[in-house]
């Protein structure tokens, strides 16, 4: 529950959640009211890890990626929802604020992925860049390991995806609209609300939806293809949002648009349903009944094609309002295919002009 019976702005989670790797975990004990509650006021840490290896291989029937590369562990961005939540366990953290307020940052990912790209074993894939936390996520402004990483795989002709909910992407769009041009990137921005009050409730560290609207139109412009991803779909919260985020998608120009529905895997259960019952008190229990309706019956649905999209009549419904309104607003219009026999990799320590303009050493 919200520390001390109070509502933690700028975050998703009001609590913390239990590790399930660890036997015991801790709380905080006040003695006669004395010791003031420091929850609130914590700001976000930032560690530094050193991976091995940069990219993991996608194996779900129900994913349509190839590769991901993760330039962080843990979100600052706070989403209520985030299937990627209990991934932080791994690392002997929580799922609930740890997640958004301890951020691992991998500095070296940009020559960890070059060490990849070099090696003869590299069978070209597409790469996803994000997939778990998002790579434009607040520490991104400053640490820019997600350009670096767009630099490496312009230099080999690597192509790349990249899906956010930062507007942040923006910054990049110098890289991004070169590689676009040789059809060697495309960016899905993911667009959940147009309710500004339930964005800053449930999504509370992202960009407002009219910035992401306006990076779709700024992408589009400078020639990126824009998927959008509706996502997720909350039944009995942001379902009757789906006509109108298609038509804004779009009128922005997003060429491209996909849903799924929500699902709370493993922690993400209790997170979520304490971020119902905060800040939807009224609502809480129906929007809890009608997620497990679609799931067959549970919050946790891990059954491959059913966990995204649910089953029964409520998702045939969502299915048909998302299909109808997707065929009226994306008529004549595709995501082009990236070009994987552009990969090429360069003589080691050689800079392209690009690369030097920017600063690359």
């Amino acid at each position: 529950m919200p520390i001390d019976g109070k509502t933690i702005k700028g975050r998703g989670a009001q609590g913390h959640v239990a590790n399930r790797f660890l036997d015991r975990s801790s709380g905080v004990v006040h003695w006669e009211g004395i010791d003031e509650v420091e929850e609130e006021k914590a700001v976000t840490k930032y560690l530094e890890v050193f991976p091995k290896t940069i990219l993991n291989k996608i194996h779900s029937p129900d994913l349509r990626m190839e590769w991901t590369l993760n330039p962080y562990q843990g979100c600052e961005h706070g989403c209520s929802y985030c299937y990627a939540r209990p991934s932080h366990e791994y690392w002997g953290y929580g799922a609930g604020l740890d997640f958004e307020r301890i951020v691992l940052v991998k500095r070296n990912a940009p020559e960890v992925l070059e060490r990849t790209l070099r090696s003869p074993k590299w069978d070209v894939g597409i790469i996803s860049i994000s997939g778990n936390t998002d790579c434009y996520q607040p520490i991104e402004r400053k640490e820019e390991i997600t350009r670096k990483v767009l630099l490496v795989a312009q230099r080999f002709g690597q192509p790349v995806s990249i899906i956010t909910k930062n507007a942040l992407v923006l910054r990049d769009l110098d890289i991004l609209a070169e590689m676009a041009a040789r059809r060697l990137a495309s960016v899905a921005i993911s667009l959940t609300t147009l309710n500004e009050e339930l964005r800053r409730a449930m999504e509370p560290r992202t960009s407002t939806a009219q910035g992401r609207l306006g990076a779709i139109q700024a992408l589009s412009a400078a020639g990126i293809p824009v998927h959008v991803m509706v996502a997720p779909i909350i039944p009995g919260l942001n379902d009757s949002e789906v006509p109108a985020l298609l038509k804004a998608a779009a009128e922005a120009g997003a060429v491209s648009a996909g849903y799924t529905v929500l699902r709370t895997n493993g922690a993400v259960q209790d997170v979520f349903r304490e971020w119902l019952e905060v800040h939807y008190p009224d609502r809480a229990a129906k929007v809890v009944a009608q997620v497990a309706h679609v799931h067959g019956g549970t919050m946790n649905d891990s059954t491959y094609g059913r966990r995204m999209k649910g089953d029964g009549a409520f998702a045939a419904s969502i299915q048909r309002t998302f299909e109808v309104f997707r065929r009226r607003y994306f008529a004549g219009r595709m995501m082009p295919a990236l070009d994987r026999t552009r990969f090429q990799r360069p003589p080691e320590g050689q800079l392209d002009l690009f690369q030097a303009l920017n600063g690359v050493r």
